[in-house]
């Protein structure tokens, strides 16, 4: 992320709204810090009591089913591997929640056995979750058992790309056999592996997970089209495109966020000049004002022609990323546009369609991308504007979705109230409850100048250890 100092824009920022800043007399610090407090006291509440919920229903297991008081498995339903734990870890540790850390980290340090899961799992999934997790982690606690197992899972996911012709890796794996399926794959999952595996290899001292992820992504930059335009998804084997379509959208979205990352994290300036390229080409060819409001249309790679206006919730990261990468107002008016639906819809739905402005899938999976988009921009400028939308959205999606034992997932989100499932995904506990607690509070342990947080939202840089 680009950095940004609340301390230097705080006088500012108090006359447009209030900012909580730690150790300021009540006096000084107003009402509206005040607010912001216990916005955050409430998040972190929410938190702690789904926690509760976790260990009562399903401790160790990857994800808790808060409606039915039951657990699910993410990976391997014969061998769980506490997903929701570590994807906990660093939100507990921002939040203060130091007893329930404790008791993550003693649960990971005597029962994790990922190379015992004898299922076939993502590559993208295994490393954002389980390695981008534990590497965070142990970013907050130093404990070692947590690099470690991280680094053991990386050595499971490695064959993946060492073993391709091309350098992108074939999609799954199973740990327990070490066999290794999936010729054809998607850009998201090709691409979005540099930040954790860069951060292992600089924590290990061992350049072959840094330089398999780049090699990953400079296969998929040569396949560019004349445009600049790249597909969704390729033979791994071939190096051939199987969808021509160019798009932001998922399975896409993340493999520009990971281009941007390969230069905040680790300031490689070829990797750079990947992201600008590409970027300048969404611009160029995907960008459209529509109902006077930015959107990205998908379009064939070869000639930009339009394809399709419809697109995802889980798109509405793009205008962070785009804050980030240089394109603020860009960045501005796109997350304008996605905050335009709330006048339709209580809460984000799964898939919309902006040129018909209807919902395309009506479900919300508890989706972060939206605040993650609004945390990005509020760093970067230190407008109320972002913090007031994240808090409008927490109020919304609190409403939709708490339970008694949680908060769960929303299967319709065009009825009053909405329909609700039966799920606690794991990103829950790594991403909005994180954005949200860290906008709210004015953590002593988040160095809001200069910070990095992955996709699934593990702090890789900015980690205060108290």
């Amino acid at each position: 992320m680009a950095p940004f100092s609340r301390r230097a824009f705080l006088g500012t920022l108090t006359a447009a709204g209030g900012l909580a800043v730690t150790g300021l007399s009540a006096g000084t610090a107003g009402a509206a810090d005040r607010r912001w407090h216990r916005a955050a006291d409430d998040v972190r509440a929410e938190v702690r009591h789904a926690w509760r919920s976790y260990k009562r229903f399903a401790w160790g297991h990857d994800h808790l089913l808060p409606v039915s008081g039951g657990h699910s498995e993410f990976f391997d339903d014969a061998h769980p591997v506490g997903l929701s734990i570590v994807e906990a870890l660093g939100t507990l540790y921002f939040m203060g929640l130091d007893d329930e850390l404790a008791e993550g980290v003693r649960w990971v340090r005597d029962n994790l056995a990922f190379g015992e899961v004898n299922a076939d799992v993502q590559v993208f999934e295994t490393n954002i979750r389980m390695v981008g997790g534990l590497l965070s982690g142990y970013l907050c606690t130093g404990e070692r058992a947590l690099l470690s197992n991280a680094r053991e899972i990386a050595d499971i996911l490695l064959p993946c790309f060492t073993h391709s012709p091309t350098g992108m890796p074939y999609r799954r794996v199973n740990p327990s056999t070490g066999e290794i399926t999936g010729n054809v794959n998607v850009l998201a999952e090709i691409g979005t592996i540099i930040a954790e595996f860069g951060t292992l290899s600089r924590l290990v001292h061992d350049p072959r997970y840094f330089d398999a992820a780049k090699k990953a992504q400079r296969a998929v930059f040569d396949r560019r089209s004349p445009l600049d335009l790249v597909g969704t998804e390729i033979n791994i084997e071939t190096g051939e495109w199987t969808d021509t379509s160019a798009r932001v959208d998922p399975p896409v979205d993340s493999f520009f966020e990971y281009l941007w990352d390969g230069w905040d994290l680790f300031h490689d300036r070829e990797i750079k000049h990947w992201y600008d390229t590409l970027t300048a080409a969404v611009l160029r060819r995907e960008e459209e004002r529509y109902g006077g409001r930015l959107w990205f249309h998908r379009a064939d790679m070869a000639t930009g022609d339009l394809v399709s206006r419809e697109t995802s919730e889980l798109t509405s990261f793009y205008a962070g990323l785009l804050g980030q990468g240089g394109h603020l107002r860009e960045g501005e008016a796109y997350h304008s546009s996605w905050a335009s639906v709330l006048d339709t819809y209580a809460l984000l739905p799964e898939g919309y369609d902006y040129g018909t402005g209807t919902a395309t899938d009506p479900g919300n999976q508890l989706r972060p991308e939206y605040v993650d988009a609004a945390f990005n921009l509020w760093l970067l400028t230190g407008k109320e504007l972002y913090r007031e939308r994240a808090y409008d959205y927490y109020v919304r999606q609190k409403r939709a979705s708490r339970v008694p034992n949680g908060w769960t997932i929303v299967t319709d989100v065009t009825t009053s109230p909405a329909k609700v499932g039966d799920l606690t995904s794991g990103y829950w506990w790594a991403e909005q409850m994180k954005y949200w607690y860290l906008m709210f509070a004015d953590s002593p342990r988040f160095d809001y100048r200069n910070n990095y947080l992955s996709t699934e939202g593990a702090v890789l840089r900015g980690v205060i250890r108290h």
